[in-house]
């Protein structure tokens, strides 16, 4: 049983970060515009026609759906990231109550969620690239050959490499090895431009939005049926990829200034301001050109993504859909005659999407970095750069890897795939919470999560009930890239463990919380 029963004490995780730790540069509104800059992005500019695909006018219920499971999950993250102030989110988290076995496995679903959604993303902003800047604004075609890899779904013929993709992925990896407090500031700006652009869209939209547009309100229902990806609960459990951001917040702890204080903030206040965020986007694109569904010939709609739904949108009738386009946002300000606004917006998407690549990336490395200084990973790749006092080694290979799978593999429709990592890591977080209320009754809680003995069940029930509405093949990915990983656990981890081999930091009495950098700032209470 000593296998599957390695708990790192909390007092050696704490020891060991202070000893081998992350330079402290954030504050929470910096953690905050983290949260919104990963949230922001990926949801509205990317699978907003998709959701709208899966549930017509019930994307708001959708969104709701998983807004509302966001929420008890960041409840219980702000408690256990503000008591484990650490680099390492769920995969630390899960290492100091259930053991170093289920901590690998949530650690390398979290390496699922965060690589599949970065090269995804990166391939998203080089269809921006591409199409409205190089070609609309200069007239600039590129060569088939060097717009998309021989693999991406939906198919470019002739494709080699999917360029500008690679080039972006490694600009961002490139930016997160000089300086984390560098990389907050850019994505501080991007953060800004796309609050600014969905604000104008709201602005603009929402006078116009008729209710009659609104129905039916649920063309495909609420339930789609198990496993095939459609209706309202369906679109909730593909849009609910666009949350990821929040969780990326605790990953950021050890560089953190005033950790129980500032952990908390950013976790809740990133999702509170996207949810409403992504409400009212929705209300405002289904109230003005509506929503509804592209349906088949059995009253289901076509999945979204699929060669059927694309060659329906070749149709003339259905080609100003919200469902069928690739830019949807900019789509409906020119369809309610706001074109050049419309290009602006487009323009604000391409600029702002790096900073989910950004985000991505940045949760990615810290996952790799905590897991290689407990020796489960090669220990070189949690060296610190002496200069920039980044893990460049990680984030340089991480990137490597983003880039390559983006120039190459198929990354269409991967929300779902990164969503199944995501919501197991979310279920071992609740999990954990519960059971450190039992073995660390009296450990310090800065934040604690109200009505814990609801919040936690819900949790652990709501990312269960998002997962098996999952499509199917989506669902398949999660147990076999763990086998994979169980594979190398045992190959290497299992006989490299730290813990495992007796090495173990001591965690010395007067270190036993880690204080607050920031002189006159209390912890939240």
């Amino acid at each position: 049983m000593a296998f599957n029963w390695r708990i790192k004490p909390l007092d050696a995780i704490l020891a060991t970060a202070e000893k081998k730790s992350l330079h402290r540069s954030l504050g929470a509104l910096q953690l905050t515009l983290f949260g919104i800059g990963c949230i922001i992005g990926t949801g509205i500019f990317v699978l907003t026609a998709a959701g709208a695909q899966k549930a017509g006018p019930g994307l708001m219920l959708a969104f709701l759906i998983a807004g509302a499971i966001c929420v008890v999950a960041a409840l219980c993250y702000a408690e256990i990231a503000a008591m484990i102030p650490v680099s390492g989110s769920a995969y630390t988290y899960t290492y100091s109550v259930m053991g170093e076995l289920l901590a690998w496995t949530v650690g390398w679903a979290l390496v699922l969620e965060y690589a599949v959604a970065a090269s995804a993303v990166s391939v998203g902003w080089s269809g921006y690239f591409s199409g409205t800047i190089l070609n609309q604004f200069f007239g600039v075609e590129l060569p088939p050959w060097l717009a998309g890899g021989p693999l991406s779904l939906g198919g470019i013929e002739g494709g080699l490499i999917n360029l500008p993709a690679v080039v972006i992925a490694l600009l961002v990896t490139w930016l997160l090895m000089i300086g984390t407090s560098e990389s907050a500031r850019v994505n501080a700006v991007l953060v800004a431009i796309k609050v600014t652009a969905l604000t104008v869209f709201i602005v603009l939209t929402l006078p116009q939005a008729e209710l009659d547009r609104f129905n039916p309100m649920l063309p495909a229902g609420v339930f789609g049926g198990l496993g095939s990806g459609m209706g309202a609960v369906g679109a909730a459990a593909t849009i609910f990829f666009a949350y990821v951001g929040f969780d990326a917040v605790s990953t950021a702890a050890e560089e953190t200034k005033n950790p129980q204080r500032n952990v908390p903030i950013g976790l809740i206040g990133s999702l509170a301001f996207c949810t409403l965020f992504y409400i009212l986007v929705a209300a405002g694109a289904i109230g003005t050109i509506g929503g509804q569904p592209i349906m088949g010939p059995d009253g289901i709609p076509f999945p979204a993504g699929s060669e059927q739904l694309a060659v329906q949108c070749a149709l003339p009738q259905f080609a100003d859909r919200l469902v069928c386009s690739d830019e949807a946002l900019a789509h409906v300000l020119r369809e309610i005659g706001y074109s050049g606004i419309g290009n602006l917006l487009g323009i604000a998407a391409f600029v702002a999407l790096p900073s989910v690549i950004l985000i991505l990336l940045f949760a990615q490395t810290r996952i790799f970095f905590v897991m290689s200084r407990d020796g489960l990973l090669p220990e070189v790749l949690s060296r610190i750069h002496p200069k920039w006092k980044t893990p460049h080694i990680v984030t340089a290979i991480t990137g490597a890897v983003v880039a390559f799978a983006a120039a190459f593999l198929p990354v269409g429709q991967l929300a779902d795939i990164a969503n199944a990592g995501t919501l197991y890591a979310f279920f071992m977080v609740a999990l954990a919470v519960m059971l450190l209320r039992r073995t660390e009754p009296d450990r310090l809680r800065s934040f604690r999560t109200p009505a814990l003995w609801f919040v936690g069940p819900a949790t652990m029930a709501g990312t269960l009930f998002l997962f098996v509405n999952l499509p199917g093949k989506a669902m398949l990915v999660l147990p076999v890239w763990g086998a994979i990983g169980l594979a190398i656990y045992g190959l290497y981890g299992y006989r490299k463990s730290h813990l495992g081999r007796g090495h173990v930091e001591v965690h010395e009495p007067e270190l036993g919380a880690i204080e607050p950098t920031v002189p006159g700032v209390d912890p939240v209470g």
